[in-house]
C-alpha cells in the first residue's frame, strides 16, 4: 500500500482521493499526535482559494475539534504565513489546505510542527497509522470538545515581519504581480504597496476554479508579457499557495530559483552572512549553479527533491540559504520554509541595494540546456521497482556525453514520472528525452482514460 503522505503532505483529487472523511480522519489523528500528550492542542489552519477549500476545512476542523483541539482559522493566506504564525504564537502546530501548483480539482493537507517546520517522515507515519485506526482515537466529550475562532492579528504580524525583512523602501519600482488566483492574490499587492512599489496586479481575482489556470509560477508567459507592455522593473509569479516564486527581469526574461539562489548566495557571502559558506539545493538544480558557486568558492550541497529535504539539510549544516529551481527558496534568517513573497522581497531589496536591474544580477550564472518532461503514467511507483532503472540512466548519460546529468523519478505530488536531462546540446537532449519517455511509459503504463 502506497504511503498516504507524499513529499508535501496528503494530496489528491478533492472529494475523490482527498475526501471529507479522510480530512476528518487526518484532523483527529493530527490532534492526537501533534498535541504531544496535551488534551487540548492549539492548531492554526489556513488555506488557498480552491473551490474545495471550504469543504475540506470544515471536515479537517471537525476532526481536530472532535479530538479536543483548539482551532484558530487564519483564512486564505500563503502556506509560509501559516508556518510563521505557528512558530511565533502559542500554537502547537499548523495545518494548510492547499495543493500548491496543482490544478483546482486537486487539494491537499499538510502540517507544520510547533517550530514552523514541515513534519519529518516519522511524525507523518505516526499520523498515518492513526488515520488507519481512526475509530480507536479517543474522542473529546462535554467541555473538552474543541473550539474554533478566527484571528487576523497573526496575519498582521506576518506582514510586519515581511516588511521588516526587506530593510528598504521600494518607492519608484514598478512591479507586476501574478497572484496565480491563489493565496497571494491579496497579500502580495498589499505588502508591495506598503513598501512603496507601484503594483500592477494580474491573476488576482480568484473564483475557486481559476487558481494556477494558465498563470502563476508554472505559466509565466502572461506575467512576462505584462512586464514588457507596462515597462515594469520586475515581474513576480507565485504559485497557488505562494511558497514559491518565479521572476521576470525588465526585458521579460524568466529568472528561476537557481538564478535567485546564485545571486543571493553571492550577495550574502559578500556581506559575511552566508554561514558555513554553503548553499543547499536539490538534484534538479542546473549544472550552471554548481559552476557559479565553484567560481565564488561556495559549496553546493544537493538533496533529493522537496523543499522539506532542503530545509532538513540546511538545519543539519546550519546553512542560511537553500532552495529549488522551481522557486522554493528558504532564507533561514527569516523563515523556516519556502516563502515566495519573502523571496521576492529579498531580490527586490538586492536590486535596490546594488542599484542594478534584475537582468544584470541574473548574469551571475550560465544555465546549461535542460529539459524536464512530466510523463503521466498509471503507476508512478513502478519506476522505483524497475530493476534496470539505473542501467537506463547510465545509458542516457553516455548518449549525452560530458558534462551531463540525468534524473528520472516519480513525482511526490502528482501521478507523473519526471525526466530531467541536462547537457550541452539541446537537440540531443530532446532526442534522449523522447527515448526515455517511451521507456517510462512501457514500465509504468499509460494513464487510464
Amino acid at each position: 500500500m502506497a504511503r498516504l503522505f507524499g513529499t508535501d503532505g496528503v494530496r489528491g483529487v478533492a472529494n475523490r482521493d482527498l475526501t471529507p472523511l479522510l480530512a476528518m480522519q487526518l484532523g483527529m489523528a493530527a490532534a492526537a499526535v501533534l498535541g504531544n500528550g496535551n488534551h487540548a492542542p492549539h492548531i492554526l489552519v489556513g488555506r488557498d482559494t480552491r473551490l474545495s477549500g471550504d469543504m475540506l476545512e470544515a471536515a479537517l476542523v471537525a476532526g481536530l475539534c472532535a479530538t479536543g483541539a483548539k482551532v484558530t482559522l487564519l483564512g486564505i493566506l500563503p502556506t509560509p504565513a501559516v508556518a510563521y504564525c505557528t512558530k511565533n504564537s502559542q500554537a502547537d502546530a499548523g495545518a494548510v489546505i492547499s495543493a500548491s501548483h496543482n490544478p483546482f480539482q486537486d487539494n491537499g493537507i499538510k502540517f507544520f510542527s510547533v517550530d514552523g517546520c514541515k513534519l519529518p517522515d516519522a511524525i507523518e507515519d505516526e499520523i498515518e497509522k492513526l488515520v488507519n485506526d481512526w475509530q480507536n482515537i479517543r474522542p473529546a466529550h462535554g467541555e473538552h470538545i474543541g473550539t474554533i475562532h478566527r484571528d487576523s492579528e497573526l496575519i498582521d504580524q506576518y506582514i510586519a515581519h515581511l516588511i521588516a525583512s526587506t530593510g528598504c523602501s521600494l518607492k519608484g519600482m514598478r512591479v507586476v504581480v501574478d497572484g496565480a488566483n491563489g493565496a497571494a492574490y491579496s497579500i502580495a499587492p498589499r505588502v508591495l504597496s506598503q513598501l512603496g512599489a507601484e503594483v500592477i496586479p494580474i491573476h488576482c481575482a480568484p473564483d475557486g476554479i481559476n487558481i494556477n489556470a494558465g498563470c502563476g509560477s508554472l505559466h509565466t508567459e502572461s506575467m512576462r508579457q505584462t512586464v514588457k507592455e507596462q515597462r515594469a522593473d520586475v515581474g513576480l509569479s507565485f504559485d497557488g499557495d505562494a511558497d514559491r516564486v518565479i521572476l521576470s527581469d525588465e526585458h521579460g526574461n524568466e529568472v528561476d530559483g537557481d538564478r535567485i539562489m546564485a545571486m543571493s548566495a553571492i550577495h550574502l557571502k559578500k556581506e559575511g552572512r552566508l554561514r558555513n559558506n554553503v548553499l543547499v539545493a536539490t538534484i534538479m538544480s542546473n549544472l550552471g549553479l554548481e559552476e557559479a558557486m565553484k567560481a565564488h568558492n561556495i559549496r553546493l550541497e544537493r538533496t533529493k527533491v522537496g523543499d522539506r529535504y532542503v530545509a532538513e539539510r540546511m538545519r543539519e549544516l546550519d546553512a542560511v540559504l537553500g532552495g529549488e529551481q522551481s522557486g522554493h527558496i528558504i532564507f533561514a534568517e527569516y523563515t523556516t520554509t519556502g516563502d515566495g513573497l519573502l523571496t521576492a522581497l529579498q531580490v527586490l531589496a538586492l536590486m535596490q541595494h546594488t542599484e542594478q536591474p534584475l537582468s544584470e544580477l541574473a548574469k551571475v550564472m550560465e544555465q546549461y540546456p535542460q529539459t524536464i518532461r512530466n510523463v503521466r503514467v498509471r503507476d508512478k511507483h513502478a519506476w522505483q521497482r524497475y530493476d534496470r532503472a539505473g542501467e537506463v540512466e547510465a545509458q542516457a548519460l553516455q548518449s549525452l556525453g560530458n558534462p551531463s546529468r540525468v534524473n528520472i523519478r516519480p513525482s511526490g505530488t502528482e501521478p507523473v514520472v519526471r525526466i530531467m536531462l541536462e547537457a550541452c546540446e539541446r537537440t540531443r537532449i530532446e532526442e534522449v528525452a523522447k527515448e526515455l519517455e517511451e521507456i517510462v511509459l512501457q514500465v509504468c503504463g499509460k494513464p487510464e482514460e
